[in-house]
């Protein structure tokens, strides 16, 4: 039995659809309310809240090897709940942040989860993805009120990857062999930067979106006003601020793994074109 949380993300829908499409035996998908999912046929949808581990009890009876994206709880106590429900093998999402700016706040909240999950005495896998290419969503409701979009560090390229490549890792370090011990950094097969992003979603649409870059100072504004002001200094650092060659590097590791080359953004954005169509 498998388990995967997180099953209604950007991740989680993917892995779940790609462990079901393989026959990759018995499924579960975690959520709040099991009532308002749809997972693919045969998929059990269990509920568990991550704030209340001691909920996840029945949702790790049998399980084997868990899908886990950290930081959604007090992580300790997850690992301690799977461990004593005999998961053998947790494949971990943390972030490139780990390797790429350690000094960061979160980049360290990431790290000690792994150490946590190192000394669990469960089989591990750690992926240390990049940017998402799904944060462009931040852009939605501007897009399809045909608003400028404003973003920071306009002409920062990073390596951004599709979501479903990360759920594409996942899966093959779930069910082959020869993953286990393993950390792997994942990214896109090309840097962009956010302007090329928004040309590509204009691309896919059929019309022109505008853009324009803003100030450090007035995206932090921003983003405090949402995540809190340490965050949005984490942020706007990976994103442009403090890059570094480890953030800039990309990496084949998602080919190497799945033996299929990465997913770009300009497939990102066409498979999501509804999320950024106009507002009837």
């Amino acid at each position: 039995m498998i388990l995967v949380t997180g099953a209604t993300g950007n991740i989680g829908t993917a892995l779940l659809k790609e462990l079901h499409a393989r026959d990759a035996g018995p499924l579960r998908g975690l959520t709040r309310n099991a009532a308002r999912v749809t997972f693919p046929e045969g998929v059990e949808a269990v509920e568990g809240d991550f704030a209340e581990p001691t909920s996840l009890k029945s949702a790790l009876e049998g399980v084997h090897s868990l899908f886990l994206v950290s930081r959604l709880g007090p992580d300790a106590d997850v690992l301690k709940a799977a461990r004593q429900a005999g998961v053998e093998h947790v494949v971990l999402v943390s972030s490139i942040t780990v390797q790429s700016h350690p000094r960061l706040g979160p980049a360290g909240e990431n790290l000690a989860v792994e150490q946590l999950l190192k000394a669990s005495g469960m089989a591990w896998t750690i992926l240390r993805p990049t940017q998402f290419a799904s944060n462009a969503l931040m852009w939605a409701d501007s897009i399809r009120g045909h608003e400028t979009v404003r973003a920071p560090y306009a002409d920062t390229a990073l390596p951004t990857i599709h979501p479903a490549d990360i759920a594409s890792v996942a899966r093959v370090a779930l069910t082959e062999p020869g993953h286990q011990g393993r950390t792997y950094a994942l990214t896109g097969p090309a840097p962009i930067t956010a302007r090329q992003q928004v040309g590509a979603i204009a691309a896919t649409l059929g019309r022109e979106v505008p853009f324009t870059e803003i100030s450090r100072e007035e995206a932090h504004a921003r983003m405090a006003a949402v995540f809190g002001a340490e965050a949005a200094e984490a942020v706007l650092d990976v994103t442009g601020g403090d890059v570094n060659d480890e953030l800039l590097m990309v990496r084949d590791t998602v080919s190497q793994v799945t033996g299929t080359p990465a997913r770009s953004f300009r497939q990102w954005a066409s498979e999501n074109a509804d999320a950024f169509h106009s507002i009837a």
